[in-house]
């Protein structure tokens, strides 16, 4: 009988083990599609001055911008999906609304880039991050909502949302501020907050560490 419960709770973390692993390996996977698509608007110029490669240069910008902002979603969905106990329908739901934004991005780089960051592309491109944002925060509370009651791990993420409905307001500003001020000064709030999520959440890496130790 003992050994019959130990197979039956290995098994039930392996497959729970299988279904995070494969959530993450699709999400993974979608992100460097992304990047990929991304990278294949820098059109290779004819010739061979400086004058051919100064057109590429808002393309290059807008790449550069979209790279990082899609890289620091990477890094903290790795971080986010680490916390999930279990891969419910729900997380399913909430990671695919998140990438379907994130699928977006490539478009709305290369729009905003080809056109030297014309007010409307820019406030495109500005819409386009607050629903990403706002999708992300979707993920993080359903995850959330996986545990039943409050830990360190959930105050964590709890705390994570709260620096996401700040981002999710300075997009939503930089909208209307790239079509009646200056799209320059957009762009400084998509660079600002790009730094708010630069380094992932230490307090989730800590709540995990902690509940990994605590599990051992």
């Amino acid at each position: 009988m003992g050994s019959e419960f130990i197979l039956y709770v290995c098994f039930g973390q392996l497959k729970q083990l299988m279904n995070k692993s494969r959530l993450e390996a699709f999400s993974d996977g979608v992100f460097a599609i992304i990047i990929t698509i991304m990278v294949l608007e820098l059109k290779v110029p004819e010739g061979t001055g400086w004058e051919s490669i100064k057109p590429l240069a808002p393309v290059f910008v807008s790449y550069l911008l979209s790279f990082v902002f899609v890289g620091i979603y990477w890094a903290n969905h790795h971080h986010l999906l680490h916390t999930a106990k279990k891969v419910s329908a729900g997380i399913i739901w909430a990671n695919l609304h998140l990438l379907f934004w994130l699928s977006l991005i490539p478009f709305a780089t290369g729009w905003m880039g080809i056109n030297d960051f014309q007010k409307n592309t820019v406030a495109a491109y500005g819409g386009l991050l607050a629903l990403c944002g706002l999708a992300y925060t979707i993920l993080s509370r359903v995850i959330r909502k996986c545990y039943g009651q409050e830990t360190e791990l959930t105050r964590a993420i709890c705390k994570s949302d709260g620096k996401g409905f700040v981002s999710l307001a300075l997009y939503l500003v930089s909208i209307p501020v790239a079509i009646f001020t200056h799209p320059l000064i957009s762009a400084g709030i998509f660079v600002f907050v790009a730094t708010l999520w630069l380094i992932p959440s230490k307090a989730i890496e800590k709540a995990l560490d902690d509940e990994g130790h605590s599990e051992a």
